[in-house]
């Protein structure tokens, strides 16, 4: 799962072996265009037999850009998940079922994405290893973020202790590593227990997992950048509190 964000997410980061749409971005989150054939099409919503389109999910924005159809391009404007497909809603002519198409990603949109991702990734890793406290929610944007965590109150001088945590982290420049382990094997790693696997239904077999090598590991089904120092500059933008024992932290990431 993405690390710390909601419960829902947790339970729907995984690869299920009877998913229809083949998830490309699962595998390679650096494809920026493919070919697929349309399966099913309700009204301007195309589903497709594969596909590198990140859908909304786990707090996670989904991806825009076209399609190539019978030689011209009809933009893609929302991606959702529903029972397995991958549903892409198109402004244009709409393709009929069994149409080949070319996909192409919106890459400066998607990559900000990745890179905010891993970022968050990075903030939930320095702070579970430095206080050992927990993620309750989160969300994210390009280039910016917020995150709540188990706090209550945060310790003095936080928002630069994390800065410079995180800061360091992207320094290191650690490679990020994207694994696929049977469900046995998951449920039994020590290092995926904040991700709650054991609540994953029964039904999923495989579960993907993420790891910025040395610092931090998580079932997670979304799309990060190959190493931290492709993040950028991380900083702090403001911290608040939502309530007893919970704190957020408001982040923006900067070119570097």
């Amino acid at each position: 799962m993405v690390a710390g964000f909601d419960d829902s997410h947790n339970l729907a980061v995984v690869r299920e072996t009877a998913l229809m749409t083949d998830r490309l971005y699962l595998r390679d989150a650096y494809k920026r265009t493919f070919t697929a054939t349309v399966i099913a099409v309700d009204d301007s919503w195309v589903v497709l037999d594969r596909t590198a389109f990140y859908p909304t999910g786990g707090g996670q924005p989904h991806d825009t850009g076209a399609l190539l159809v019978d030689g011209s391009d009809v933009a893609v404007t929302d991606v959702r998940s529903a029972d397995g497909d991958v549903r892409h809603l198109i402004e244009g002519g709409v393709p009929g079922v069994g149409q080949p198409v070319e996909g192409r990603l919106d890459w400066g949109r998607r990559h900000r994405l990745m890179r905010t991702h891993t970022a968050l990734h990075i903030l939930c890793g320095v702070i579970w290893n430095e206080w050992g406290r927990s993620v309750t929610g989160g969300n994210m944007d390009e280039l910016s973020a917020r995150m709540d965590f188990e706090f209550d109150p945060l310790p003095e001088g936080f928002a630069q202790r994390i800065t410079d945590l995180v800061n360091g982290e992207i320094a290191a420049d650690r490679p990020i590593e994207v694994s696929f382990l049977p469900r046995g094997e998951a449920i039994t790693d020590a290092d995926l227990i904040r991700t709650k696997v054991n609540m994953i239904p029964e039904s999923v077999t495989e579960i993907r997992v993420v790891e910025i090598v040395g610092l931090d590991k998580q079932a997670d089904g979304g799309t990060h950048v190959a190493s931290t120092g492709e993040v950028g500059r991380f900083e702090v933008v403001k911290t608040e509190s939502k309530g007893k024992g919970n704190k957020r932290v408001r982040m923006q990431l900067h070119d570097v």
